[in-house]
């Protein structure tokens, strides 16, 4: 007799007998792909604080950042043939972007004005991107389909190989973002103004990365320009400092000015204690900070400013703002905050300005082997030399940067470095004559050392 066994009343299966996957439907790729775009994203958020001494560079890089990564968490969570598509317009952005940077450079972009050769890290973070343009667009031609649910260990597995080593590398790689200046240092691209106007052919300012500086109100020499070393002023509450002119005094050219300590224009003045300088040295940089705080405040309304012939160069962006008077560059008035050349405005998120800075200016007629020797080693000027302007005659605006000649496009124009100095009335970690660290580093004199710190990710400290 046959007895008939059905399934499932205790029969034993044929053990070669595989079970069938389970299929789902889905974007097939775009898994793959969003996991791809996040470490590209992950690389992008590393170089953030690494860069960032340059602001417009490092909100590029959030915005990279932020969009891989997040791109890729939705993608996961919730795919779609048109998300798909833009992760492809989005990765690929940032790999063109990113190409650019290793052809050209990109001139409007501080710290990527100049071309840079590849470096493991931002070529992994490159190929990363493409990989997620390549299979998320894949992904969007092919649409929906019934297939196996994702296997994501063997791609996350792949994509951290790149990923890990771009972070380590990429944190202890310092890059340029900078052109050869004659100093040996870097200059960065910086939105600063080089111009004239009223008879002054030109001159510069803007954010400069970190330097010490001095100074006291000095006399108009023209081009036979005597430095003047001896020159101390009492400063008392509204009280002007009156220059002298002492023609006995040799310039006196310092191989490196010292590093700075931090600076609260709240508390007692005292620059004292650095080896070499002299009391009449000390004397008249505390008395131009005191001067200083005393009387710029006047210039805190930028239609004040304004009304007094200064027109902003445009840069905004970069998180300071710089009004020039152009008449005043190369007039007879040296170092005086009732006469400044330029002024620093940190624009606030409610819309307003805040004065920070007075940015005093030498004519253009002057370098800085020419100088004056004001506060010894506490102070060091410095130039920028490698930008172009509109040719609006009123107020021009920062434009570009020099190509590899020195030279600007015919549209734009470039003026005569002035050298320059800072004085802040609110703290700074590098002192109270620090320049704009990071931002843009500006040239100081050949054989000098810059001062303070203006390695990536350090910072200037600003306060207030």
């Amino acid at each position: 007799m046959t007895i008939a066994i059905q399934p499932g009343d205790g029969a034993i299966s044929n053990p070669t007998t595989r079970a069938t996957p389970t299929l789902v439907r889905s974007l097939p790729g775009i898994a793959v792909a969003a996991v791809t775009s996040i470490g590209a994203g992950v690389v992008h958020a590393g170089a953030i604080g690494i860069h960032a001494e340059h602001a417009g560079l490092a909100r590029l890089f959030i915005i990279l950042a932020v969009f891989q990564i997040g791109w890729g968490l939705i993608a996961l969570v919730h795919p779609s043939r048109w998300l798909a598509a833009i992760g492809v317009a989005g990765n690929l952005a940032a790999v063109g972007a990113w190409l650019t940077t290793r052809l050209v450079g990109i001139s409007f972009i501080g710290g990527l004005e100049t071309r840079e050769a590849a470096q493991f890290s931002d070529t992994a973070c490159a190929l990363l991107g493409l990989g997620a343009a390549g299979i998320a667009l894949a992904a969007a031609l092919i649409g929906w389909r019934s297939a196996p649910g994702h296997r994501l260990l063997f791609p996350g597995l792949a994509v951290a190989v790149l990923t890990i080593p771009a972070l380590v590398t990429g944190s202890t790689h310092l890059h340029s973002h900078a052109t050869s200046t004659a100093g040996g240092e870097s200059a960065a691209h910086d939105h600063n103004a080089e111009g004239a106007r009223g008879g002054a052919s030109a001159a510069t300012i803007g954010s400069e990365a970190s330097t010490a500086g001095a100074g006291a109100a000095i006399g108009n020499e023209s081009t036979s320009h005597v430095h003047n070393a001896d020159r101390a002023a009492t400063v008392t509450a509204g009280a002007a400092i009156t220059p002298v002119v002492d023609k006995s005094q040799a310039h006196v050219h310092t191989a490196a000015a010292v590093p700075t300590v931090p600076y609260d224009p709240t508390l007692p003045i005292d620059l004292g204690g650095v080896a070499g300088v002299t009391p009449q040295e000390q004397a008249r940089a505390e008395n131009l900070v005191a001067i200083t705080l005393i009387r710029l405040p006047q210039w805190s309304d930028p239609a004040t400013a304004v009304a007094a012939g200064f027109q902003s160069i445009g840069d905004a962006a970069t998180g300071f703002e710089h009004y020039i008077q152009w008449s005043w560059i190369n007039d007879s008035d040296y170092l005086d905050p009732d006469h400044p050349e330029s002024l620093v405005y940190i624009p606030q998120p409610d819309g307003t300005k805040k004065l920070v800075s007075a940015m005093f200016m030498l004519p253009d007629t002057m370098t800085l082997d020419q100088v004056p020797d004001i506060g010894g080693a506490l102070t060091q000027w410095h130039i920028h030399d490698n930008l172009c302007f509109t040719r609006d005659l009123v107020a021009p605006k920062v434009a570009g940067i020099v190509d590899s000649s020195g030279g600007c496009p015919a549209s734009l124009q470039k003026f005569r470095p002035a050298p320059m100095i800072h004085v802040w009335i609110t703290p700074n970690k590098c002192g109270p004559f620090a320049a704009l660290e990071g931002v843009g580093a500006g040239q100081v004199q050949a054989g000098q050392v810059r001062a303070c710190d203006d390695v990536h990710g350090a910072g200037a400290g600003l306060g207030g």
